[in-house]
């Protein structure tokens, strides 16, 4: 039942799951979890895990995810090599042969969902949204569509459609606004000094109107907006992302662990659950932070409850 579940998403250690994790999982009861190239060793071993993970919950659709961009960022890189297939990649393919594109991204993300739905992976956190920017950390660089956030826009909408055409969820990245962060998040705590009328006709603008069930958080300050908190800490920036940007459905925390967020795990989390955060992501499989994560993860509330059915009878 989705009402016992907490309001967290977890990442598990290797290849098959542990004593340790399958009773944590029996007792916390997370939302969902993450799965990483250290759990994927190949087809029938995957089909398992994910098997074995959904038998815990007695759930066929247990939410389970995936971070499959392409480009540099390939969890499936023992199936496939996507090195050449960024959101640069298309982005510049969307500008210079716009039906050569929709062809040639429909095929690539047909064949990323095939493998999604043959694993039993059910979401995938795409779309990136971020603006490219020249001067900025590369730990966006060629995961961005584009510098300009109308192509990024019409991008992102088609990468959404065609995921779902194939059952498989989406979560929209990083909300709202990764492109200006001089630093690597997973870091540092980059600290966005542009004005917000600018951002909000330019980064911001990218997250508009996004059919995805899930969005992610930037873990970024935008000095002009709220000067002490990152957009995950953020009340006035998830504030902004609900009645401005108007996302609607469930906002997920980026991962909990990295070093842009400078507390500690459980302040970490507690703070993402004040500021308005749905769930709260954390990724090492560090059974310690797990714990801490676990502890201090509120159960899922009503509105997660009919947020999470809409997308099972979505990908029935």
């Amino acid at each position: 039942m989705i009402k016992h579940r907490k309001a967290f998403i977890t990442g598990i250690k290797g290849t098959v799951l542990t004593k340790r994790e399958k009773n944590f999982l029996n007792k916390n009861k997370p939302w969902g979890i993450i799965l990483f190239s250290r759990n994927i060793k190949n087809f029938n071993q995957i089909k398992k895990l994910t098997s074995d993970i959904r038998k815990i919950f007695k759930d066929k659709k247990y939410p389970i995810l995936i971070d499959q961009e392409g480009g540099r960022v390939n969890r499936l890189n023992k199936f496939i090599d996507t090195s050449l297939f960024s959101g640069k990649y298309f982005g510049k393919l969307f500008l210079n042969d716009k039906k050569k594109f929709f062809s040639d991204y429909s095929f690539f993300i047909e064949k990323i969902c095939n493998i999604l739905n043959d694993i039993g992976v059910n979401i995938n956190t795409v779309p990136v949204l971020d603006l490219y920017k020249k001067n900025s950390s590369s730990v966006i660089g060629d995961r961005a569509y584009s510098s300009r956030s109308k192509i990024v826009s019409k991008i992102g909408d088609f990468c959404i459609k065609t995921f779902s055409k194939q059952k498989i969820g989406t979560v929209i990245k990083h909300i709202p606004g990764h492109g200006l962060a001089k630093v690597d998040s997973h870091k540092l705590t980059p600290t966005v000094y542009t004005n917000s009328k600018i951002l909000f006709k330019n980064d911001f603008n990218c997250f508009k109107k996004k059919k995805s069930f899930f969005s992610m958080t930037a873990h970024i300050i935008y000095k002009d907006i709220d000067p002490l908190n990152t957009a995950t800490h953020s009340v006035k920036i998830i504030e902004l992302i609900r009645n401005k940007i108007k996302f609607r459905n469930i906002i997920i925390s980026d991962d909990i662990s990295m070093k842009a967020l400078k507390f500690s795990i459980k302040i970490n989390t507690q703070k993402a659950f004040i500021a308005g955060c749905n769930l709260v992501l954390h990724c090492n499989a560090n059974y310690r932070e797990m714990m801490i994560v676990a502890e201090n993860s509120p159960l899922v509330d009503n509105f997660i409850i009919k947020k999470t059915s809409q997308f099972y009878k979505f990908i029935s």
